[in-house]
């Protein structure tokens, strides 16, 4: 292959993606009581499930640095295109850009290398990795990729809706939404990204169910020519939760497909045990 297409952490790949041998992972890592957690291949979701519970700390993350972004792009691929999640979130897109930067100063600008913030993150990262590989199987040169990818982001949209917000209230990723939820009321709000990448508050509901329906009305009225996208979810270990969003979706617009994913370590230390994420 002449590419090749780096995706960190927070972005879930599918089977698919894993086998296809065009996809690498610039894996993040998260501290708990100390201990820090690699977010790879061996990530335990069930093991960190536990060890976020029973901490009284909340948990950290941080990001690959950059001179191990300039690793990733070396090798004999002559286009690398690399997808981080939203850099209102984290340093990981500026780890990559500060790499890319290290790396054509040593070996020079012969390899082409374009960074994408995505302004989402976990699933709406799957996503765009899937649509730079639909640009490249097309026959797009690498500039037409970029310039179709970043029209993609431009258009996406993310949503979720999470059991508990203490991670992301804590680490301060809640910027302009109030950090106090009725939690003796059982209010569950309705979240989503700005145009920017930032966090936005839609609506919430009573309930886990209610904002989950809330959250599928808001993805149908505001969703647009579905018919030609893709509609991915992300869930924090309940699968069956996941299964009945995409099924509620489904009823009410037309998808070209759907696919569920598991959340891997960074997108299971935010969306903690029982989160639902929906980019389209």
């Amino acid at each position: 292959m002449d590419y090749k297409i780096v995706v960190d952490s927070c972005g879930e790949l599918t089977h698919k993606m894993k086998q296809s041998g065009l996809y690498e992972t610039a894996s993040l890592s998260m501290q708990v009581d100390g201990d820090n957690i690699v977010d790879d291949a061996h990530f335990d979701q069930k093991d960190f499930l536990r060890r976020i519970a029973a901490s009284p700390e909340c948990p950290k993350s941080s990001c690959p640095s950059p001179e191990e972004y300039m690793e990733l792009y070396k090798g004999a691929w002559k286009r690398v295109y690399v997808v981080t999640l939203s850099s209102e979130l984290s340093g990981s897109y500026n780890s990559a850009q500060l790499g890319k930067e290290l790396f054509q100063e040593e070996y020079g600008e012969e390899k082409q290398i374009h960074v994408f913030n995505s302004r989402s993150a976990s699933v709406g990262e799957t996503l765009i990795a899937m649509k730079i590989q639909e640009c490249e199987e097309k026959g797009y040169g690498f500039q037409k990729t970029v310039e179709v990818t970043e029209s993609y982001i431009e258009s996406q949209h993310t949503y979720f809706v999470l059991e508990n917000l203490d991670t992301l209230r804590k680490n301060g990723r809640l910027t302009g939404i109030k950090s106090f939820v009725a939690s003796a009321l059982n209010i569950k709000p309705v979240l989503g990204s700005t145009p920017e990448g930032t966090i936005c508050q839609f609506g919430q509901a009573r309930g886990v169910k209610r904002a989950l329906v809330k959250m599928v009305d808001q993805i149908a009225r505001e969703a647009k020519d579905t018919k030609d996208k893709v509609l991915a979810i992300a869930h924090c270990n309940c699968p069956e939760r996941a299964r009945e969003v995409e099924r509620m979706l489904l009823d009410k617009i037309r998808v070209r497909d759907s696919f569920l994913v598991d959340t891997a370590g960074i997108s299971t230390m935010y969306a903690n045990d029982g989160g639902i994420i929906v980019v389209i």
